[in-house]
């Protein structure tokens, strides 16, 4: 989990976003809306939303609320990783927003998956050079 993550207003212009996440070397930003957490932008969203063939809106035209996607995968830090991991491929989404008493706490990529799910198997599996593993 990628703890503290930046995040953005949906009011802010798309532009932002796309900045934000340039900046700070992040695929999914969430979103916030009044102070509420409201969903989740990714940087597929935005690539997709940025190519002028499909006759959109001016870009510099469009706000963070014109892509928001209001179904987002929101989940207690006290989830079991089990219950996130089947979730999210059943919903087949690329992170859950991880929260502490309703608070935006972190954010769970599949990234973060394959790397817990990695790291599980490489002690399940002994790593070469891992004393416990001898």
């Amino acid at each position: 989990m990628t703890p503290f993550p930046h995040w953005v207003d949906s009011g802010e212009p798309l532009l932002t976003a796309r900045d934000m996440m340039q900046q700070f070397h992040v695929r999914h930003l969430p979103v916030k809306e009044n102070g509420e957490l409201v969903s989740v932008i990714t940087d597929r969203d935005l690539k997709f939303v940025m190519d002028s063939k499909l006759g959109l809106p001016p870009r510099e035209a469009m706000l963070v609320r014109d892509l928001c996607v209001y179904a987002t995968y929101v989940v207690d830090l006290e989830t079991p990783l089990s219950e996130v991991l089947v979730t999210m491929a059943e919903r087949r989404i690329g992170s859950a927003l991880v929260t502490r008493h309703g608070h935006l706490c972190g954010i769970f990529t599949a990234t973060d998956a394959c790397r817990e799910y990695g790291e599980l198997l490489q002690k399940q599996e002994g790593t070469p050079g891992d004393p416990e593993a001898a």
